[in-house]
């Protein structure tokens, strides 16, 4: 492992430096010292990413920093982030159900962590995530391939929330008691996710206040059209859009319906099943939309096949290994696919949900005239034509059912073979 040093004449002495992916919340306040004091660090450095967080997150981190005099930059991640997100939809990515948000970032936030950190010369990288997480498999994937040491202080230690808080009450850290709220919350332009408190118990009822992009479902309903290229979002209602007006947008007038709305056991990569509630406006609407696109356009040996690319991609991307061997290979195919996804989609908020009501496009796979019921011959083919392939449907199945019926009456009277 290669480290780099800096030189201080003053002192005649190496000065070791780290960079901690920082957000000011209790667990990056309390790594700050513990990386100083127990691992060796002369030097602390914070690094925030942004991928659309709320502005309050970022006041936080600043003044949390300045308390601590920690040296602190800032890295603008979201246009990479946002074209993630719309690479995510040509996948027609989710999870168990739900579109991957926060896993999406991690890669992002973990990658320009790590440009920085290069930058820096700094010897080793940090994160404060727990060791019962998925965040800290996603970060040290990223950061496992450079010469830097990985350090997660959390998960080594066996930092208890309770102990932090003790920790930091000692230390006078500025953290107010360690309280960040009832809720964990981790918020990115595409998802905003919440767990912990009392949403940790299955059968609890989550109260209209853990929502803050999504108002609650009413009748009010409400047309737009997306209008796709290439498998990608472009135009929303004729307004052509660049990803982060668009998601913003679609957050906004989805969410007004309240579309977006996820509340689930989720399977963790560690084995932990979890109970996470989820807000994703956009998402929801552009994933369904897509869909719904492609439905028109792809055959039905294409939907199939991708149905399986699509889930291969959506695993690794939850697992954070967006730039695995596999995951360019399951792009080449996506994007060939792709080249024929250009139309536009109607959407109807309502109720809570964001459903396709009309698709349209030059591509499509489809013959109005063909599926009619009022023509009688398409492209010189006659209804009678279907009699001979009527004829051979279910022949195989046909035959071994009487073969059953034969050889082993017993068996057919109870309904066929074992």
């Amino acid at each position: 492992m290669q480290r780099i040093y800096l030189y201080v004449p003053a002192t005649d002495e190496y000065m070791k430096k780290v960079a901690l992916a920082f957000s000011g919340g209790l667990d990056t306040t309390v790594c700050v010292p513990i990386l100083e004091e127990e691992y060796g660090y002369d030097e602390v450095v914070g690094v925030t990413v942004d991928v659309g967080q709320p502005e309050e997150e970022f006041e936080e981190a600043y003044e949390t920093a300045e308390a601590l005099g920690l040296e602190h930059h800032v890295v603008d991640a979201k246009q990479e982030f946002a074209q993630l997100c719309l690479d995510s939809v040509c996948a027609n990515a989710d999870y168990q159900g739900y579109p991957l948000g926060t896993a999406l970032a991690r890669p992002v936030i973990a990658k320009a962590i790590l440009g920085l950190a290069e930058e820096q010369d700094c010897d080793g990288i940090a994160h404060g995530c727990t060791g019962k997480g998925n965040d800290q498999l996603r970060f040290e994937a990223v950061w496992r391939a450079s010469d830097l040491e990985v350090i997660a202080p959390v998960r080594e230690m066996g930092m208890t929330r309770e102990w932090e808080i003790e920790y930091a009450a000692e230390k006078d850290l500025p953290v107010q008691g360690g309280n960040e709220g009832v809720w964990s919350i981790d918020t990115n332009l595409w998802s905003r996710s919440i767990e912990g408190g009392n949403l940790e118990d299955p059968g609890y009822v989550p109260p209209e206040d853990i929502y803050e992009w999504t108002d609650q479902p009413s009748d009010e309903t409400e047309l737009i059209e997306i209008a796709f290229e290439d498998g990608y979002p472009v135009a929303v209602d004729d307004e052509e859009l660049e990803p982060l007006e668009l998601i913003s947008l679609l957050n906004e007038k989805a969410g007004k319906h309240g579309v977006g709305r996820t509340d689930m056991m989720e399977d963790r990569m560690l084995g932990l099943k979890v109970r996470e509630n989820y807000e994703h406006p956009a998402a929801t609407t552009l994933l369904n939309a897509h869909e719904a696109l492609e439905g028109l356009v792809l055959t039905k040996e294409e939907r199939d096949f991708k149905a399986t690319v699509d889930n291969e991609w959506s695993q690794k991307a939850y697992e954070g290994l967006i730039d695995a061997p596999l995951v360019g290979a399951l792009n080449a195919f996506v994007e060939k696919t792709q080249q024929r996804v250009t139309g536009t989609v109607t959407i109807k908020f309502e109720g809570g949900q964001a459903r396709p009501v009309g698709r349209e496009s030059e591509y499509a796979a489809y013959s109005e005239s063909a599926a009619s019921f009022n023509t009688e011959t398409v492209d010189g083919i006659k209804q009678a034509d279907a009699t001979g392939v009527a004829k051979y449907h279910g022949f195989q199945a046909r035959l071994a059912n009487q073969s059953v019926e034969k050889q082993k009456p017993e068996l057919a009277a109870d309904g066929g073979s074992d």
